[in-house]
C-alpha cells in the first residue's frame, strides 16, 4: 500500500507540479489550495505526511502545523512547511514543523525530505 501525502499550496502551478512528482514516487497524493481544507481532508485521507505552504490565505501553515501537532490522532504525523519568504528555518521549525523547503525548490530535495521523514 503506497504512502499518503496531503498537500496545501494556494499556487495552482505548485500543487500540480508537487503532485505530479510524487505520483510519479508511487505516493498517493490529496491537494487542496484552500487551508480551511486541511484538518477535514487529514481526518478523512489519513495521510502519512503533510505539506504546508506557509502563506496561505486566512492563516499561516505554521499556525496549521500547530493544530495538526495538538491533534491526537496526527501529532506524531510529519509535517513540511514549504516556504519562499522566510530565510531563517528555525523560525519555521518552532512550529513543530518536521522539515522546511524553501521555495523555489528542486523536486530532488522534495522528494530526498519525504522519503527521508515517510522512511526514517
Amino acid at each position: 500500500m503506497s504512502k499518503r501525502i496531503l498537500v496545501l499550496d494556494d499556487n495552482q502551478d505548485i500543487l500540480d507540479i508537487v503532485q505530479e512528482t510524487l505520483t510519479y514516487e508511487k505516493f498517493e497524493v490529496r491537494s487542496t489550495s484552500n487551508s480551511l481544507d486541511v484538518l477535514p481532508l487529514m481526518e478523512q485521507f489519513i495521510p502519512d505526511l503533510i505539506i504546508l505552504d506557509y502563506r496561505v490565505a486566512g492563516t499561516t501553515g505554521g499556525e496549521i502545523c500547530k493544530r495538526i501537532k495538538l491533534h491526537p490522532q496526527f501529532s506524531n504525523t510529519p509535517v513540511i512547511i514549504f516556504s519562499a519568504y522566510l530565510n531563517n528555518d528555525d523560525h519555521l521549525l518552532n512550529y513543530g514543523c518536521d522539515g522546511v523547503i524553501n521555495k523555489p525548490f528542486d523536486l530532488s530535495e522534495l522528494v530526498e525530505k519525504v522519503n527521508n521523514l515517510i522512511y526514517p
